[in-house]
């Protein structure tokens, strides 16, 4: 991905999943922008989008952290909300016997103590495999993996979502449900 595309797909999370009135822009309930404000307030705030740089970020994303709508009027991440005012209605999931967590090992002994929480963010984000969440840990430091014993959780009644990405989301995972891995 080009620096124009990643420097893009930046400016687009901070202000679909973070502070979208930086901009002057509003989303609906499901996280939902009008890409004609999006490219009209990002303008007034110095940065040049068009609907071809938007369709290209969102089409060559890896990870695809954003949807357009079926129409390409409207523009949404997919999850990561730290915004009391989107609550994306996502249908609850059966998940996999085990899920995974990145995090730093500077975190450890907080979340062998508390659980994993939210945060900021609506949900605990979680990933089918141990090479995403080691990737998403080593962005905090170094990388430890925590498994998440979903299934068992789930038949416990704690609710699994999984996002348009494939993130599997969850609002907290008690500490007796995660175990640490040896990288």
């Amino acid at each position: 991905m080009s620096k124009e595309f990643t420097d893009t797909s930046k400016f687009l999370s901070y202000v679909l999943r973070h502070e979208p009135h930086a901009i002057g822009i509003t989303l609906d309930s499901e996280g939902w922008a009008d890409v004609d404000a999006l490219i009209a307030g990002s303008k007034a705030a110095g940065r040049e989008l068009d609907r071809e740089l938007i369709q290209a970020v969102v089409s060559s994303s890896d990870k695809k952290r954003f949807a357009l709508s079926d129409d390409n009027r409207r523009i949404r991440a997919v999850q990561g909300h730290y915004t009391d005012s989107v609550a994306i209605r996502h249908v609850a999931k059966e998940p996999p016997t085990f899920l995974y967590h990145g995090t730093a090992t500077r975190f450890l002994d907080s979340i062998l103590a508390e659980g994993l929480r939210p945060g900021q963010r609506h949900h605990v984000h979680l990933s089918e495999d141990m090479s995403t969440a080691t990737t998403v840990g080593e962005r905090y430091g170094k990388p430890v993996i925590l498994r998440v014993e979903a299934l068992r959780m789930h038949q416990q009644g704690f609710r699994f979502f999984q996002a348009d990405n494939g993130v599997w989301l969850v609002e907290q995972v008690p500490a007796n449900s995660l175990t640490p891995l040896d990288n």
